[in-house]
């Protein structure tokens, strides 16, 4: 339930953030086909399988797991792009964090595959 609540908070708060637009809040301007893509796909699907595997580890359900093993990648990708929209960063890209939660969701997937 916690994790839930954590999931949900994450969420209005880049929903307010997006919708108030701040002012040190901006976006980039990229596409689908960029150069960084695969590292996001890949970073966080190799978060996503070691937060499952650390959940497995800790005695935690499939379910269970697979909420860690997601919420954990995509918070990680969250902070990258609050990051990057910092006034000196390269702005928030829906695009990277897209492949984000793809890596995220793959990673789970497959880390149960593997059980």
């Amino acid at each position: 339930m916690k994790l839930r609540l954590k999931c949900g908070s994450l969420i209005i708060l880049l929903s307010i953030m997006t919708l108030t637009g701040c002012q040190s809040f901006h976006f980039a301007n990229d596409n689908w086909q960029g150069k960084d893509k695969a590292q996001h796909f890949l970073f966080s699907m190799a978060a996503s399988a070691g937060a499952n595997a650390y959940a497995d580890h800790q005695n935690y359900g499939h379910r269970e797991g697979l909420l860690i093993g997601l919420s954990f990648s995509i918070s990680l990708g969250a902070t990258k792009e609050l990051y990057d929209s910092r006034p000196k960063g390269t702005g928030w890209s829906w695009h990277d964090f897209a492949y984000d939660i793809a890596g995220a969701a793959a990673g789970s997937l497959f880390y149960q595959q593997l059980k």
